[in-house]
Formats: C-alpha cells, sequence, structure tokens
C-alpha cells in the first residue's frame, strides 16, 4: 500500500481521542515502517547520486536494507510497543504503535516480490502474497481502486472531525499524492 493511503487510513482509525497528540502519533505511527526507505533512498538517490535502477534493484533487497526493513517492519516490535504502550495507558502511545501495526497488516497481503520479514526476529520469512498493490500483473488494476476508495473514506472521515485549515490541507494533500502516486504506478511506470 502506498505511504500517504497509509497516514490518512491510520489517522482516521486511530487518530481520534483528546487532544491533538494522539492525531499527530496515528500520522507518524502510521508513517514509520516506510520512513527508512525514504531516508535511505532519498539518500542514495539525491546526495549519493545512485541509479534508481541500482537503488531499487540492489540495494533494496541488500543485507542491509532488509535488516532494516526487518526492524521497523516487525509484527513482534510493532506489538510489544504497543503492549507497553497499552499497559502504560498511554493515549499517544496506543496511536503510534497501533497505526504503524495497522500499516504492517495492511502491507502484508499486498506485496509479491518486495515484502518485508515482518515476523523478525523470530524469522527471515518473507510472505509473497500473490497480488499486489502496484504490480498490474499482479492485480493492482483491482487493488489500487480499492485502496484509493479506503483513502478516500479515510480523508472524508478525517474532514468530519473539524480539524483545523492547516490539517484540512494535509489531508488534502495526502489524498492527492496517493491518486497521484497510483496514477504514476498503473499508467507510466510498469510494463504489462
Amino acid at each position: 500500500m502506498n505511504t500517504p493511503a497509509h497516514v490518512l487510513i491510520g489517522a482516521a482509525v486511530l487518530g481520534r481521542g483528546p487532544g491533538r497528540g494522539v492525531f499527530v502519533a496515528a500520522l507518524i505511527g502510521a508513517l514509520l515502517p516506510d520512513l527508512s526507505l525514504y531516508l535511505m533512498a532519498g539518500t542514495a538517490l539525491f546526495l549519493l547520486d545512485i541509479p534508481p535502477q541500482v537503488v531499487f534493484d540492489e540495494l533494496y533487497f541488500s543485507d542491509t536494507w532488509q535488516t532494516i526493513f526487518a526492524i521497523d517492519n516487525s509484527f513482534f516490535v510493532w506489538g510489544g510497543l504497543l503492549a507497553v504502550a497499552l499497559w502504560r495507558r498511554s493515549g499517544w502511545g496506543i496511536a503510534l504503535t497501533g497505526a504503524a501495526l495497522l500499516h504492517l497488516c495492511l502491507d502484508f497481503p499486498l506485496h509479491h516480490d518486495d515484502g518485508r520479514p515482518h515476523f523478525w526476529p523470530l524469522s527471515g520469512w518473507v510472505f509473497e502474497s500473490p497480488v499486489s498493490y502496484w504490480d498490474r500483473t499482479r492485480g493492482a488494476m483491482v487493488i489500487a481502486p480499492i485502496e484509493a476508495a479506503a483513502a478516500t473514506i479515510a480523508a472524508i472521515s478525517l474532514w468530519g472531525q473539524r480539524l483545523r485549515w492547516p490539517t484540512v490541507l494535509l489531508v488534502a494533500a495526502l489524498l492527492a499524492a496517493e491518486i497521484w502516486v497510483i496514477r504514476q504506478w498503473l499508467f507510466f511506470f510498469i510494463d504489462g
């Protein structure tokens, strides 16, 4: 699933509560499992000037990058942190870790050959789903509209919460980014 959809859905599901802290924590938590990819790919592409093909065909699948992805995409890591947040009765902690765990639950069935080892540290096994959120040869033409609809419903739900204007604009920008990314995946970057 695309990151903007994760953020919208995570905020809509877990961002309700007293104060802005819970909402902000849900936004951040939904982003965290993908953050390492953005930081590493961004550094490689824009600071180190490494060609995209090397970044996404070689570095992405390297042991170093996969180890980092294993940690920040582990059901056990986020589940353990959620347990601590529940034990401490921390509203923002529950929102942050719950949104990250929701992110993993949505990603798990939607990655074919680019999945993460979600059961680290107990296993390095990677589930190869028969469907993919981005690969047209693996059902993306069906999955992508469902993802876009879920992101749109999440955005509408968030707008219904009487958000401040900067947050309304953030939600609109995330929804626009989601629709733009889906358009790029389905119509420009995928052979098939």
